[in-house]
């Protein structure tokens, strides 16, 4: 009897990994206080939900959003075809106005892919910042979007995970430039650099790369793609000061307990 429980326990476990790992997708809303309706999407990379992510394209357009932000890893370094990414980000651009930068992924890209990439995104009306700055007017707010680029090495050093490279305020300053006056929004892939972020003087961050830490407890992430345990900024809006920072568990890689999704911020 124990062995028939313990079976039905475990085979009800697989077809809940096999369900989140392949047609999952949840929408987290997030009320923040603001009539600004922004979509967040990021880490997608090798996954695929639908025909040219229709899935993502259709949930998105669902949401009515104002501005559509990609965090970075949209696609992985591995990639060899382009079209997929195309096409998502061409129905993304028709909902709404799309920004979006280089995540560590596209960052290490093969030459000749990372200019495929490069390609895609100028075929488009999508916004990529690299250390980048824009203005925008959105209901009635003025705001200036940055999109940051840091080093490489803060994800991968030598080959490895060991001695990895930080940012400080002063490398901010290099790759952006001094905070501006006004209302400052930030789309910086990496989350673990957020004490930076609001040093520097972000009023929002949208950030990914953590995949909500890939199998989370208790509402903790486990592990971070450094192999670090227990990162601090996982998923979820965190405050530091006068800083929001809104953290996406993202859409790919293996996960568990962790369903993938796209988030809706009323900023």
């Amino acid at each position: 009897m124990i062995i028939f429980i313990v079976i039905i326990l475990l085979a009800g476990f697989a077809l809940y990994a096999l369900w989140e790992n392949v047609s999952a997708l949840r929408i987290r809303r997030e009320e923040l206080g603001g009539n600004i309706r922004a979509v967040h999407i990021t880490d997608l990379h090798k996954r695929r939900f639908g025909r040219d992510n229709c899935r993502i394209c259709r949930a998105a357009e669902s949401e009515k959003p104002d501005i559509i932000i990609i965090s970075g890893d949209i696609v992985s370094r591995t990639e060899t075809d382009m079209t997929v990414f195309s096409r998502t980000l061409h129905e993304l651009c028709m909902i709404a106005p799309v920004y979006m930068i280089f995540g560590n992924h596209e960052q290490s890209l093969p030459p000749e892919m990372q200019r495929k990439f490069i390609e895609a995104v100028d075929g488009t009306d999508a916004v990529l910042l690299r250390n980048g700055r824009v203005h925008i007017s959105l209901k009635g707010r003025e705001i200036e979007l940055f999109g940051l680029e840091e080093s490489y090495a803060t994800y991968k050093n030598n080959g490895g995970y060991r001695h990895l490279e930080r940012i400080t305020v002063p490398d901010m300053e290099k790759y952006l430039g001094r905070r501006p006056e006004g209302e400052v929004m930030l789309i910086a892939h990496n989350p673990l650099f957020a004490e930076v972020y609001a040093e520097w003087g972000a009023d929002t961050v949208f950030s990914g790369h953590v995949h909500g830490g890939a199998v989370r407890l208790f509402g903790k992430g486990m592990f971070s793609p450094e192999r670090k345990l227990f990162p601090q900024y996982s998923k979820g809006v965190y405050t530091l000061g006068k800083t929001k920072l809104l953290v996406s568990a993202g859409l790919g890689k293996l996960r568990l307990f962790d369903a993938p999704e796209i988030v809706v911020y009323s900023l």
